[in-house]
């Protein structure tokens, strides 16, 4: 094959692998170095730098946030329930197809405490609004302005949950999206 019958090719792949990677960074985010990236408040509203990401057996970390009524919402409200806090976002493909299960099993087992926190990422209040209504979502979503709670859980990638026991420790850290086994398998973890 002569050199000017392998240039559209060649440009072909350029292409695909530049449409990769952006595809990538557009899911996950842009990469950054730990030592850059810092958390919400701490303890008496001081910032803090992020340490280690939560991980399963831990506590999770408390957070209070705003859900899309106003009402403040914290994980220290949901001490002795067992709580599934998801993060996600609109434009998040595998979030919006995982949600309808999320709500499902909400109903099924909110008679035996379940709490589901939905921490949206940094997205406008409307957006967030028509999301719920669109998917008929009746668990607390919530809004977090500046990522603070994502930076907080060191999200990496969209969707990512977190399921937590009536004692506030993690049992299970899931990122992406889950099937409707692991959903039933993780809940098992948390539920009575």
């Amino acid at each position: 094959m002569s050199n000017s019958a392998r240039t559209p090719l060649l440009i072909a792949g350029g292409g695909l692998v530049i449409g990769l990677v952006i595809g990538a960074l557009i899911l996950l985010g842009p990469p950054l170095p730990l030592a850059q990236r810092t958390g919400g408040a701490g303890a008496g509203g001081t910032p803090q730098t992020l340490g280690a990401a939560p991980v399963s057996g831990a506590p999770a970390p408390d957070f209070s946030l705003q859900d899309t009524k106003g009402n403040t919402v914290s994980l220290a409200d949901g001490k002795g329930h067992p709580v599934l806090i998801n993060f996600w976002a609109t434009w998040c493909l595998p979030c919006r197809a995982e949600m309808p299960a999320i709500e499902q099993r909400f109903q099924a087992h909110k008679d035996a405490g379940l709490l589901v926190y939905a921490v949206d990422f940094d997205e406008p209040q409307d957006m967030v609004e028509d999301f719920t209504k669109a998917f008929g979502l009746s668990f607390h979503v919530l809004l977090d302005p500046g990522a603070t709670v994502n930076d907080l859980y060191k999200v990496v990638g969209y969707p990512s949950s977190f399921f937590v026991d009536r004692d506030g420790v993690i049992r299970v850290v899931h990122i992406g999206a889950m099937t409707e086994g692991q959903l039933d398998d993780y809940l098992s973890k948390i539920l009575p």
